[in-house]
């Protein structure tokens, strides 16, 4: 099953002059597939999953999700799409080191206004049970660790069990032994819960242990790899 279709994404930049930035990008992603963009910094792979994420809206061509085609619709709409939808981990976790775990991952939630305080607290608890750190739940999140911050991020991102998780260098401050921790995790949620993950990354050994490798150079998708066996294919 196709949960995400681009089909001929174009995109310029117009400082200091107009640049095709992406020339024609066309794939497609499987319900449950852990895909993993790579190529040099500059190659378009961040400013492709910017587009996928539905917060630059500026581009020609196609996108659908769920196979709802996203072009044309207001800011309004896609910002509730997204609430709805799509779960966000960064190369910054981004939490508000205020609050402890629970409450940053209970955010989103809370935002969407689609369950109850008491079902969102069950449901953040739930996840952060998913990552290893309900034992850390009433910790203020400036007291954890870099690598405990991004596995909270990753709760964060899965509260309102989204159809898509898009990370944008999610291992790229953390060390090996961090980077694995979340390297499994993430894995985990696309085979043992068919999460759709899609990531960009610059970490070799991270996208060698997902399904596919998307490889860019230029604006264009240069190539396609399924480092695993049993990867799933569409």
């Amino acid at each position: 099953m196709t949960i995400l279709k681009a089909d001929g994404i174009v995109k310029y930049f117009t400082e200091p002059e107009k640049f095709k930035v992406l020339k024609g990008v066309s794939f497609e992603v499987a319900k449950g597939e852990f895909l993993s963009i790579i190529g040099k910094s500059g190659c378009g792979k961040s400013t492709l999953l910017y587009i996928l994420s539905t917060m630059d809206t500026d581009y020609e061509g196609n996108l659908e999700i769920k196979g709802e085609n996203l072009r044309g619709k207001t800011q309004n709409e896609l910002a509730a799409f997204r609430g709805e939808n799509l779960g966000f981990v960064f190369q910054f976790h981004y939490l508000l080191p205020e609050f402890t775990a629970l409450q940053n991952v209970m955010m989103p939630a809370m935002k969407l206004g689609k369950y109850s305080n008491e079902e969102i607290e069950h449901r953040a608890i739930e996840k952060l049970k998913l990552v290893g750190m309900d034992e850390y739940a009433r910790k203020h999140a400036s007291k954890l660790s870099g690598g405990q911050q991004q596995r909270v991020a990753i709760a964060r991102a899965l509260v309102n069990d989204p159809a898509i998780i898009m990370g944008d260098e999610p291992t790229g401050n953390l060390d090996k032994a961090n980077s694995i921790k979340v390297f499994d995790i993430l894995s985990q949620l696309a085979h043992d819960n068919n999460q759709t993950i899609i990531t960009v990354t610059h970490d070799p050994d991270f996208a060698n242990g997902s399904d596919r490798i998307i490889e860019m150079e230029d604006g264009n998708i240069i190539g396609t790899h399924f480092p695993k066996q049993g990867a799933k294919q569409l």
